[in-house]
């Protein structure tokens, strides 16, 4: 059975935690941020957990995480 390929942009994007769940980082706080409020921004830098359908395709795109 061949190696299978990470994705090299999904390696840079996404990390695993310990118990298997795939954390991503907010999408929003890149530019034009005068616009938004503090408190939006303060949540924007939080990361989360990539839910459902998705986690299932990310998955696949790391298939030794």
């Amino acid at each position: 059975m061949p190696k299978l390929k990470t994705n090299k942009s999904a390696k840079k994007r996404f990390k695993l935690t310990k118990t298997g769940k795939i954390k991503r980082f907010k999408a929003g706080r890149r530019h034009l941020l005068s616009s938004k409020s503090s408190n939006r921004k303060r949540r924007l830098r939080k990361s989360a957990l990539v839910q459902g359908m998705e986690k299932k395709l990310t998955r696949k795109l790391l298939p030794y995480g």
